[in-house]
């Protein structure tokens, strides 16, 4: 017998969106890297959908868009080669779903890494822009250099959002080594 459902804590993620996304709807994939979130959005809003998705690695925008286009997903995403700290400099409409991993991208530089500030930067701007009952993502690796800090940032910060606004959900692994990756859901009420 082998495990499905609970290995990986961005498969769990998408049992969770996938019952908040829907077909029609303008998401976010915050954090590009090699391009699989944003696949995975862009077949789920479908056609009439949109994702925008951002990074500041020309070698993510390579690697998404190549996997776009392998899928015929191009025409309902936008790559922007730019950090998610920026998020409102492109889109300023109500978003459905804003997705984040934060880390490094697995099979780039280790020492490019999301950071405390910028992430919680675009962590405001997401809550402005974010539809009621839209949902954020943040799973959030820390067993880099500087992950804790930045894991230490993010729950400070989720922590602190209203009760009566929002409802912070999160879930992690509690019996795997090496700093497992965590997960935080946030519904805007």
């Amino acid at each position: 017998m082998s495990f499905n459902y609970l290995t990986k804590i961005t498969d769990i993620n998408k049992i969770f969106l996938d019952k908040f996304l829907k077909e029609g709807s303008t998401v976010i994939d915050a954090t590009m890297g090699n391009g699989y979130d944003t696949k995975y959005l862009a077949e789920k809003v479908g056609e009439t959908g949109f994702v925008y998705a951002f990074d500041i690695q020309d070698v993510a925008i390579k690697n998404t868009t190549k996997l776009l286009e392998k899928y015929n997903l191009k025409n309902n995403t936008k790559l922007i080669n730019d950090s998610h700290e920026n998020i409102l400099e492109y889109h300023t409409g109500n978003v459905d779903c804003i997705m984040f991993n934060l880390g490094y991208l697995p099979s780039g530089d280790h020492n490019l890494i999301t950071k405390p500030d910028s992430t919680i930067n675009a962590l405001k701007d997401s809550l402005k822009i974010l539809n009621k009952n839209g949902i954020i993502s943040i799973t959030i690796y820390s067993g880099h250099k500087g992950g804790q800090e930045e894991k230490e940032a993010v729950l400070e910060f989720v922590q602190s959002l209203p009760q009566t606004d929002y409802s912070v959900f999160m879930s992690k692994f509690i019996n795997q080594i090496n700093n497992p990756p965590e997960l935080i859901l946030i519904e805007k009420r």
